[in-house]
């Protein structure tokens, strides 16, 4: 058994950490940590682990811990884990970091959207950004993980295979994309507050959110040259779910099966990209629960632009659910194990 333990487990992306881990074959999950809930019961914090799971939440000593498991979940905001990861610590376990601290490779570029500094530029380059899907090989033989962020990765995968094809003028990308108030995490927030989002839709941080230079650096690495897009953020009143409408202008008139037939050949081989029929688009109810991200796509033949639609649960493949993927790469296990929950519905 791998012996686990998740560093900030009682936030929404913790908490279904949690829920995964204990539901896998493979794990025993030793420890569970928290700041603001030091010495209650799991299931004293949240009722639907009652008679399941009652663990003490522990308060955090990483170095300690660090001697005693196999792999540790950082679910953390960001600017704390660059504070607390060390060569040290990676000597004796791995890491897979669920915040924005070592998604970036530029220190410069992390400071500057993060307004913050980073403590750890050393170990940047030892980090693996968790893509499965696009990164597996290189997951594999991680200490340290950069678990994407989750409109990151609706929107990368996406469009991957479009940069990689070459297909789309560069210059051309535009992404909307539109989140459930989970993604704003569990803490107090007069923005997510029930009266303050409630049957309203908001655009937020345009021009500005942190996400933007993750997707263009990995983008970038796909079309093996510098990619800018626009990428504009919102919220909506649901409580889990991203939705990425993706524009993009065609090189050359080409044709919805020509497409598709690009679509099927990138992503032949992976059980969690599930590609839609032609006229049906992905939808968040369809993928909530589960670690499935839903592409579709159609031509818009009287502009000669692509629109590619996304969808995944932002707290499953948008983080725990990708997390425990790439765990499961990197110990050698099946990385369907623990993952393969049928999308819920109605939710």
């Amino acid at each position: 058994m791998i012996k686990a333990g998740i560093i900030g487990s009682t936030g929404y992306v913790g908490q279904e950490l949690t829920r995964i881990l204990l539901q896998h074959p493979d794990i025993n999950l030793v420890q569970t940590t928290s700041h603001s809930y030091i010495g209650q019961n799991y299931d004293q914090i949240y009722e639907n682990f009652r008679e399941i799971y009652s663990g003490e939440c522990q308060e955090e000593n990483i170095e300690k811990i660090a001697d005693e498991l196999d792999v540790i979940f950082l679910a953390l905001p960001h600017g704390i884990a660059s504070k607390k990861i060390t060569p040290k610590i990676l000597e004796k376990t791995k890491i897979i970091d669920l915040g924005a601290d070592f998604r970036l490779n530029s220190k410069e570029t992390y400071e500057n959207w993060y307004n913050t500094e980073h403590f750890s530029e050393n170990l940047l380059k030892e980090a693996v950004y968790g893509l499965c899907e696009l990164k597996r090989n290189k997951i594999k033989t991680a200490n340290l993980i950069a678990n994407p962020g989750c409109y990151t990765t609706c929107s990368i995968l996406s469009l991957a295979p479009l940069l990689k094809s070459g297909i789309i003028k560069d210059d051309s990308i535009i992404i909307d994309a539109k989140s459930g108030v989970s993604g704003a995490g569990r803490a107090l927030n007069l923005g997510v507050h029930y009266n303050e989002c409630n049957e309203s839709i908001k655009a937020y941080k345009l021009a500005s959110h942190r996400h933007t230079p993750e997707i263009e650096q990995e983008l970038s690495i796909l079309a093996n040259k510098d990619i800018t897009i626009t990428f504009t953020p919102h919220l909506v009143p649901m409580n889990r779910g991203i939705l990425v409408t993706a524009y993009a202008t065609l090189k050359e008139k080409i044709k919805y099966e020509e497409i598709s037939s690009i679509y099927k050949k990138f992503y032949e081989n992976e059980y969690f990209i599930r590609l839609t029929q032609k006229e049906i688009y992905p939808e968040t109810r369809w993928v909530k629960g589960s670690n499935f991200c839903d592409i579709g796509f159609t031509v818009d033949e009287r502009t000669n632009r692509l629109i590619v639609v996304g969808a995944i649960d932002n707290l499953i493949k948008g983080a725990a659910g990708q997390a425990v993927q790439n765990m499961n790469l990197i110990f050698g296990i099946d990385e369907k194990v623990g993952l393969t929950t049928i999308p819920i519905f109605p939710a």
